[in-house]
């Protein structure tokens, strides 16, 4: 029989590996909001995007919005990413939600051009900053870690403080990133990662994940400096409850961050708890890769999926 371990690695693995396979993409594309992706993505467009964000509001849960797009080729589709963000902030002020974005920086250009990609993220952190929110670089696969932390020191080191990044539980570095990123004072997003890494690089095992991600939010939530601790794992958010009354650590201090479509209903009970909840809505025509990654994190998104297929 092969462990379960080892047949969950070869599930991830075999999944992820379809987030190049365009054929695969091409079919997703077609059918995917209707087979069952509208229940992790919130639409093509920010109108509709908006829309499901009033509806977390009116629950008492805030969101972050992410106009989905990763390693575009040409620095004119970053720039047309960047003029999106501008439209995406004056949507949030507009329709007065509770509301912050995320964006990736190989959407703005990161792989492609470095500078130009620092001054369109600069740009759209500058017109957060006027309308009083905050940008929030989301971290992707280890070979731009380091350029994206570069990227939110360098802005918090010229005045821009409302900008934070993630820091990835599942990577051997995440202790000394934390450390020093705590030091500065920079508003991290807490996770467990979701990439495809080498085992150089990477924790292999889920336990060794699991207890490296509890030692870093431990490390922020005595730091006292705004953390996100974004995760669906209940017996993580129960050590996270203890963890909190145990240390009088104030819920003003942080926040549980969640994926749309998924543990709706616990992401409630927490708002309703009185923590703070945030949940991260994606938007836009460039979802399957994003889609991709959450049938990798569970079984059950995948059946949810095949369901709906057969349905149609």
């Amino acid at each position: 029989m092969i462990p379960l371990e080892f047949a969950d690695k070869l599930f991830r693995s075999a999944l992820l590996s379809l987030a190049g396979n365009r054929a695969a993409e091409a079919f997703a594309l077609k059918y995917g909001l209707r087979l069952g992706a509208h229940k992790f993505v919130a639409g093509e467009t920010l109108t509709e995007a908006l829309e499901k964000i009033q509806r977390l509001n009116d629950k008492g849960i805030a969101a972050t919005l992410d106009h989905l797009g990763e390693g575009v080729t040409r620095i004119s589709e970053a720039d047309s990413f960047r003029e999106e963000y501008s439209r995406l902030l004056i949507g949030i002020r507009e329709s007065k939600a509770d509301c912050n974005v995320s964006l990736k920086p190989t959407q703005m250009g990161l792989a492609i051009d470095p500078g130009r990609a620092y001054d369109n993220i600069k740009q759209i952190v500058k017109e957060a900053r006027s309308m009083r929110n905050f940008v929030r670089i989301d971290m992707e696969d280890s070979a731009y870690t380091d350029d994206t932390i570069n990227i939110v020191r360098r802005l918090h080191a010229e005045g821009y403080l409302n900008v934070g990044t993630v820091i990835q539980a599942y990577l051997f570095r995440t202790e000394k990133d934390i450390r020093r990123l705590s030091l500065e004072k920079v508003n991290l997003r807490l996770v467990k990662g979701a990439y495809k890494e080498p085992k150089t690089l990477a924790f292999a095992r889920m336990e060794d994940v699991n207890a490296n991600f509890r030692e870093i939010i431990a490390a922020r939530l005595r730091s006292g400096i705004y953390t996100g601790v974004a995760t669906h794992d209940e017996a993580i958010i129960d050590w996270v409850k203890s963890f909190v009354k145990e240390q009088t650590t104030p819920y003003s201090s942080f926040e549980f961050q969640m994926l749309y479509g998924i543990r709706t209903q616990l992401q409630e009970t927490l708002a309703k708890e009185g923590y703070r909840v945030r949940c991260y809505v994606p938007y836009g025509r460039m979802w399957y890769p994003y889609f991709v990654r959450r049938l990798a994190e569970r079984p059950a998104n995948v059946l949810f999926i095949l369901k709906n297929m057969i349905k149609h």
